[in-house]
């Protein structure tokens, strides 16, 4: 089942300037816990052990290097809004930060949450930093700290839009109940549809994490299943629901939703067709 996808608009490391290249997944129906395995995020080195350490003897921490060329001017321009309230220098060098964390956060995760950690110590009470800080921590597989980063950050702008990655959080610290009432939040009714669908596939694999299958197909009924209207965020949901129907042996009906989300997705960014076809 695909994982919570932040969409270019949505999410605080592209608007700070990185490529739109899809982000980082895991498998949502069997979330990791603790550090990746990849050596990019699990090799963190000296200077960002050291920087924690600062930080819990109560010392700023040291600073990540910025590359040179990680220009302020290519944040979004709702984040540099809200910089606005920082003196120009520290803005300045908030927006660099932030700036490298977005670039980063797809091929070096490590790396990105140490150059969103330092925007954070600058800019704490900048909402759009903290989602930063959330967001970099997520792909780096720091759980916990991604979940009170974007819980901080809603708290600051109220914005739910981060509401699958902070239940996707949930799943992975072992909390599938929690991300299942995620659902159950006034504030859903306020997403954009795309998000929304991701919000009910974080939500069908905590049901799968809890052996309630039929309930997982359920919420993601919620989401459409009409193939001649397919809604935003139709060929990942599809997809989440091909792959629970094979999961509980429906395997004709299985290769048909496969085929379903495979037709919506023209660049093969899901492997759908692939799945389909070792179906039939």
């Amino acid at each position: 089942m695909p994982a919570p996808r932040r969409n270019r608009g949505d999410d605080p490391a592209a608007r700070a300037g990185r490529s739109s290249a899809p982000g980082r997944r895991r498998t949502a129906s069997s979330p990791r816990s603790g550090r990746p395995t990849d050596g990019s995020a699990a090799g963190m080195d000296r200077r960002e052990r050291d920087s924690r350490s600062a930080a819990e003897r109560g010392r700023p921490p040291e600073s990540p290097p910025v590359p040179e060329d990680a220009d302020p001017s290519r944040l979004d321009r709702g984040v540099r809004a809200e910089l606005r309230s920082l003196s120009k220098p520290n803005a300045e060098a908030v927006a660099r930060h932030l700036v490298a964390a977005g670039e980063l956060v797809d091929t070096d995760p490590a790396r990105a949450l140490a150059h969103a950690r330092a925007a954070r110590a600058r800019a704490g009470r900048v909402a759009a930093v903290r989602e930063a800080v959330g967001i970099a921590a997520y792909h780096a597989g720091e759980w916990a700290e991604a979940l009170t980063e974007l819980r901080t950050a809603r708290r600051i702008s109220g914005d739910p839009r981060n509401l699958p990655v902070v239940a996707d959080c949930e799943r992975a610290l072992g909390r599938p109940q929690q991300a299942v009432r995620a659902l159950s939040e006034p504030d859903v009714r306020r997403l954009d549809a795309e998000t929304r669908a991701e919000l009910l596939i974080v939500v069908a694999g905590a049901r799968r994490d809890l052996g309630q299958m039929d309930a997982a197909l359920s919420v993601l009924a919620r989401g459409g299943l009409d193939r001649d209207r397919p809604r935003p965020g139709a060929a990942r949901l599809w997809y989440a629901y091909a792959d629970l129907l094979a999961a509980t042996g429906r395997t004709d009906e299985a290769a048909s939703w496969f085929a379903a989300s495979a037709a919506l997705d023209p660049e093969g960014e899901l492997d759908a067709a692939d799945r389909a076809a070792a179906l039939l």
